[in-house]
């Protein structure tokens, strides 16, 4: 091991009681400061990204990735947003949750408390440096953040706006480290740091998600990859089915929220089927289907199951007809990867048997897959979108970035009676 990667990490562990410290306000304040300083520093910081974009033109970084990566003035601002929304929520450390009084009269809460040092580990999009960042801090931690090659420069301009705010609120700028080197074996000793790390989380394409579950000795949440559906039941009003599937897939097709397959009850697909993938194509969509949709729409091209269990991040988009609900659950369960499904139907009964038959992070009914992201479920920025069974499932706010602990507060209470000191009176000393 290099020593360089302990040693940041270990600066970063030891700059985290700093941040736990901080009163809300002055967390608060950081926060919105960071977001001032992104706001000055745009220049610089898209000067650094038009450097990462010409070479992932350079390297033919597909159109997504090269989505994900850009940045422009809008973009800018809508970071600067979103970090002033999350300062703005309120602040989760030391909140109680729930407080209830034992029979023996021990007061028992449970109360909000950082997690400590995380690592996030990320590729393509530079937006996370700030969102990661930000979020850290507003929950009490410190983080360690190592961004991808595509987009080494854009990270670092961004990071060097975050270190002025901390340096202006006083904090130690180990605080927010970023790992400018890229190597796969910085990773690698990362993730073996059980010591400092308390939780990382991987934010990035399957091959990323894998290599760091598979090597950290360190928990792991991951952000996992977004095969979301669409299914159009046999009640939906095809015109809101049609604008739920356009938007899911043509909106922005490189991102986890993005809809990869389409399911249409085998009632709705004769008059549903051809207006709604005119319009994808329409849009630049390459529609690939299975044989009942082929004879429906000539045009589309054959699926094979391959299609059915990628995450495209693309202008593809996979088309199944299915006999009921039953059978469109079934190939949910057994495609997908738990993060968005979305049923378009009018019955009511039909809507909470697919709530119910789908455990994915989240289940839209009659709204497009695109509203599973932190900002428009109220959280402001996320830190991703959690498909992980643990404390945390769906996308990762502040207050995910905290965990309970239990509180206990008595007047002397002992669990068993003879452990008590005998009261031997006033001679006893």
């Amino acid at each position: 091991m290099s020593g360089h990667v302990r040693s940041l990490a270990g600066s970063a562990r030891a700059a985290q009681p700093a941040v736990a410290a901080l009163t809300a306000e002055r967390r608060r304040r950081l926060i919105e400061g960071m977001a001032r300083s992104i706001e000055a520093g745009q220049a610089r910081v898209l000067a650094a990204n038009a450097e990462d974009v010409a070479r992932g033109e350079a390297a033919g970084l597909s159109p997504a990735m090269l989505d994900r990566l850009r940045l422009d003035a809008s973009r800018l601002a809508a970071i600067a947003d979103a970090l002033r929304e999350l300062a703005a929520q309120p602040d989760p450390v030391g909140r109680v949750t729930r407080r209830e009084v034992r029979p023996n009269g021990l007061v028992i809460e449970r109360q909000r408390v950082p997690l400590g040092l995380i690592a996030m580990i990320y590729e393509s999009r530079p937006n996370v440096t700030a969102d990661a960042a930000a979020l850290c801090l507003k929950a009490g931690n410190a983080v360690l953040l190592r961004g991808g090659s595509e987009a080494r420069a854009s990270n670092a301009a961004i990071a060097a706006c975050l270190h002025a705010a901390l340096r202006e609120e006083g904090v130690p700028e180990a605080a927010v480290s970023l790992l400018e080197d890229p190597a796969r074996e910085h990773v690698l000793e990362l993730l073996q740091l059980s010591d400092l790390i308390d939780l990382a989380i991987p934010r990035g394409g399957e091959g990323l998600i894998r290599f760091v579950a598979e090597h950290a000795r360190v928990p792991v949440i991951k952000h996992y990859k977004g095969v979301c559906h669409l299914y159009v039941d046999a009640a939906a009003d095809l015109a809101l089915a049609r604008d739920l599937v356009v938007d899911g897939k043509a909106s922005r097709p490189g991102v986890c929220n993005a809809l990869e397959t389409l399911l249409v009850h085998a009632d709705a697909a004769p008059a549903f089927l051809p207006p709604a993938i005119d319009a994808l194509i329409e849009r630049g969509v390459e529609v690939r289907g299975c044989e009942r949709t082929r004879a429906l729409c000539p045009q589309v091209a054959a699926a094979d199951e391959g299609d059915y269990a990628a995450e495209f991040l693309d202008l593809i988009l996979a088309v199944r007809v299915v006999d009921d609900i039953g059978a469109a659950l079934a190939h949910i369960g057994r495609y997908g990867s738990d993060h968005t499904e979305v049923i378009a139907t009018a019955d009511p009964a039909a809507a909470e048997a697919f709530v119910r038959g789908t455990r994915s992070a989240a289940v839209m009914v009659n709204a497009s897959s695109r509203f599973n992201d932190g900002g428009e479920l109220g959280l402001g920025a996320e830190i991703g979108i959690s498909t992980t069974r643990l404390h945390a499932y769906g996308p990762m706010g502040a207050e995910s970035l905290t965990i309970e602990r239990f509180v206990v507060r008595g007047e002397g209470q002992v669990r068993h009676p003879q452990s008590r000191t005998p009261d031997l009176g006033p001679s006893a000393s």
